[in-house]
C-alpha cells in the first residue's frame, strides 16, 4: 500500500530515533570506542541491520522513508528502486514494495563470473533510479553505486537512507558535487536528544557522545593519538 499521510519531518526523526534505541541498534561507549572501518575511533555505532528483525518497526520506517521520498523528490519521481549490496537490499525492496515500482540491487563490485554484472534485475536505459541504503556517514560509498547506475543509461540523481551521521560538513556537498540529493529520517542528533529524553544512557557517556558530535574529527584525533 502506498502512504500518502505521516508525521511531519521532525516527529518521524523522533520516533526513527526511539525506535533505534527501542531495538538497541544505538550503541554509546565512550570509555572503549569503537572502531569504524576508517580505522578511526569513536562512542558511537549504529546497526540498522537490526531492524530486519522487528516486523512492527520496521514497516513503520519503511513506510516513513516511502512518504519522506515523495514529499522530498515527488510522487512520480522514479521508475526503479535500487538497493545497495548488501544492508540496502532488504530497505530497497520494501519500499518498492510501497511505491509499487520494481526493486534492483548494486553489488560493491562485479561477481567476476558469468555477466560480471553490478546490477542484478531489471534496469534499464532511461530509468529514473532510487538508491536505497541503510545509513551514510560522508556519503562517499554511495558514488561507486550511483556510477554503477548511470553506467546502464539510466540515472540516479537521488539516494534515501533510514539513519544520516549528520555531523560531518563534507556529506552533503560530496553527493551534491555528483549530482545526488540525500533523503534521510534521523542523524545522530536526533538519537542523542531521544537518549536524553529517555534517560537510556548515562550522563557522563551522553555528554562525551555530544562532544565526539559536536567536533568528531579533533576527537578521533586526540584518541587516535592517545
Amino acid at each position: 500500500m502506498i502512504p500518502s499521510a505521516y508525521p511531519a519531518k521532525e516527529e518521524i526523526a523522533r520516533l526513527t530515533a526511539r525506535a533505534l534505541l527501542e531495538i538497541k541498534a544505538v550503541h554509546f561507549n565512550a570509555a572503549e570506542p569503537f572502531t569504524l572501518a576508517s580505522g578511526l575511533p569513536s562512542p558511537t555505532y549504529i546497526d540498522c541491520r537490526k531492524l530486519i528483525s522487528y516486523p512492527r518497526i520496521r514497516s513503520t520506517l519503511m513506510d516513513f522513508l516511502a512518504v519522506t521520498v515523495m514529499r522530498e523528490a515527488g510522487f512520480e519521481a522514479f521508475d526503479n528502486i535500487a538497493g545497495g549490496e548488501t544492508a540496502g537490499i532488504p530497505f530497497a525492496a520494501m519500499v518498492a514494495e510501497r511505491l509499487a515500482l520494481p526493486m534492483t540491487y548494486v553489488r560493491k563490485k562485479p561477481k567476476g563470473y558469468g555477466r560480471n554484472a553490478r546490477i542484478e534485475g531489471a534496469m534499464t536505459e532511461g530509468q529514473r533510479v532510487l538508491l536505497v541504503e541503510d545509513l551514510t556517514t560522508d556519503g562517499g560509498s554511495k558514488l561507486s553505486f550511483v556510477d554503477a547506475i548511470r553506467e546502464t543509461g539510466a540515472s540516479c540523481g537521488h539516494t534515501a537512507v533510514i539513519f544520516y551521521y549528520g555531523i560531518f560538513p563534507e556529506t552533503i556537498p560530496t553527493l551534491e558535487n555528483h549530482g545526488v540529493k540525500l533523503h534521510h529520517l534521523c542523524t545522530w542528533w536526533d538519537v542523542l536528544a531521544e537518549a536524553r529524553a529517555q534517560g537510556a544512557f548515562d550522563a557522563a557517556t551522553l555528554d562525551e557522545v555530544e562532544a565526539f558530535l559536536t567536533a568528531p574529527r579533533p576527537w578521533q584525533e586526540a584518541r587516535r593519538k592517545a
